[in-house]
């Protein structure tokens, strides 16, 4: 398994009614694109977000929470969000709407 089924799940339940809604594969895991720009994912057990520079910022001095880097270089607008940090479906949808948000901000492909 490349990523958390289960989560996959729950992330499509947050995001059920957004328009413009599909799924890739990518990184190794499962992308949830928003009007064809990546919003959320899944690698592994981890949530994938994609947030303004400033939001990932805030984001990383939270509990788990940690840098996207598969380059050795954090990316500026990327996140992870452990397990622990997704536990509740509370949690869950305040991280995805909140990349949800910056996403839509951004121009559709």
């Amino acid at each position: 398994m490349a990523y958390d089924l289960g989560l996959a799940d729950r992330v499509r339940s947050v995001l059920s009614g957004t328009n413009g809604v599909s799924e890739r594969r990518m990184f190794g895991g499962l992308a949830f694109m928003v009007d064809g720009n990546m919003c959320c994912g899944i690698v592994k057990t981890d949530l994938m977000l994609r947030m303004n520079p400033e939001q990932v910022v805030a984001a990383l001095r939270k509990k788990h929470t940690r840098a996207m880097d598969f380059t050795g270089r954090p990316m500026k607008s990327m996140l992870y969000v452990n397990a622990k940090g997704t536990d509740s479906d509370a949690d869950l949808e305040r991280w995805v709407r909140q990349s949800l948000n910056f996403v839509r901000t951004l121009p559709p492909k």
